[in-house]
């Protein structure tokens, strides 16, 4: 099957974000995708900040979204857009790093005021990078992800039934994805 980076952009360490993502690994891995995570808060800060392009973890980075078939690609909506964090890893990777991809953007937060941060805020650079298909993304509310006691995470059936169809989606679009040619 594929093999697809799930790249949380939540710069905090207990995020609802980086738990979603990681639920949703699980189902990408039981279709039999080679799933591979990618926390950005990982990458040091200084590297990020400093636009430093040859440093290790950047360059692991970029490596990674070269391998992959498909992204996910999950934010917190933090004043209507998607994470800073998440905003400078694009910025330091290639142009069209995401070119030929499939790609599935979701976005967690606690109004649906944000709902529109997907595709106002986070498509247009996804399309920009290349990306070849970007599926139909999910906002999911915070208030339907709940941490348990041994740190599973916990969804609310209704946005269990919407996650997955979507993953689903992202699932089996990553087979029909053509890979286009681009000029650079």
């Amino acid at each position: 099957m594929a093999t697809v980076l799930s790249v949380s952009g939540s710069p905090s360490a207990s995020s609802r974000t980086s738990r979603l993502l990681r639920h949703l690994d699980q189902r990408l891995a039981s279709q039999g995708h080679d799933v591979i995570p990618l926390d950005v808060r990982t990458i040091p800060a200084e590297a990020l900040l400093g636009a430093d392009f040859r440093h290790p973890a950047i360059v692991e980075a970029t490596e990674l979204f070269a391998r992959a078939d498909g992204v996910v690609v999950g934010t917190p909506v933090y004043k209507a857009s998607y994470s800073g964090v998440l905003k400078a890893l694009l910025d330091l990777l290639p142009q069209y790093a995401l070119a030929g991809k499939t790609v599935l953007p979701l976005a967690t937060g606690g109004s649906v005021a944000h709902v529109l941060a997907i595709d106002y805020a986070l498509r247009p650079v996804l399309t920009s990078m290349g990306a070849a298909h970007i599926v139909q993304g999910w906002f999911t509310l915070d208030k339907d992800l709940a941490v348990q006691d041994d740190g599973t995470l916990a969804v609310a059936p209704a946005a269990t039934e919407a996650l997955g169809q979507v993953v689903d989606q992202f699932s089996a679009a990553l087979g029909r994805t053509p890979l286009l040619a681009v000029a650079g």
